[in-house]
């Protein structure tokens, strides 16, 4: 096969071991005649030795199998309360925090409400348990409100709720 000007390459492609590849060249820049395989630019090679090639992306460490997640770790902040139009009602907000690994996928939320006479006594503790709002993602930060009631009779006029006590079960 035959190419003109110098430039391409003229080889037999049949696969035969004994066929000789060509090939030629172009010139140089200044215009004189290029020698195969010192220039780099006629796509062959004459080192005997692969091409270096750059550094690739330092591969990241393969995350480990048989270490399982850390469990959920639950905390909470004191409640928040705000009166509503009966008295023996009041809106309770708790902020709930994932610090662990995995989601919290179920529990429940108990109130301490206590009963405050007009003189400030405390005349009892009635508690009420709701379900904790779920999932909590890890790391998750979510606040949550509730209304939290009491049977009516038990707080008389003059008498109000203070809902003070927060306790979690969670799985």
């Amino acid at each position: 096969m035959e190419t003109s000007g110098g430039v391409g390459t003229g080889a037999d492609t049949s696969g035969s071991p004994d066929t000789a590849q060509q090939t030629f060249a172009p010139p140089s820049d200044d215009g004189s005649p290029a020698t195969p395989g010192t220039d780099g630019t006629d796509g062959t090679d004459s080192r005997t030795t692969p091409p270096a090639t750059s550094p690739g992306p330092t591969p990241s460490p393969a995350p480990s199998r048989g270490k399982p997640p850390t469990p959920a770790v639950l905390s909470w902040g004191a409640p928040t309360t705000e009166p509503v139009d009966q008295r023996w009602c009041q809106k309770v907000a708790v902020g709930f925090r994932n610090s662990g690994g995995t989601a919290v996928r179920s529990g429940s939320v108990t109130f301490g409400t206590h009963i405050i006479g007009a003189l400030g006594i405390d005349w009892g503790t009635v508690d009420s348990t709701v379900d904790l709002p779920v999932p909590i993602a890890p790391g998750a930060h979510e606040d949550h409100t509730w209304t939290v009631c009491v049977d009516a009779w038990r707080v008389p006029l003059g008498m109000h709720l203070e809902t003070r006590d927060v306790s979690v079960r969670w799985k």
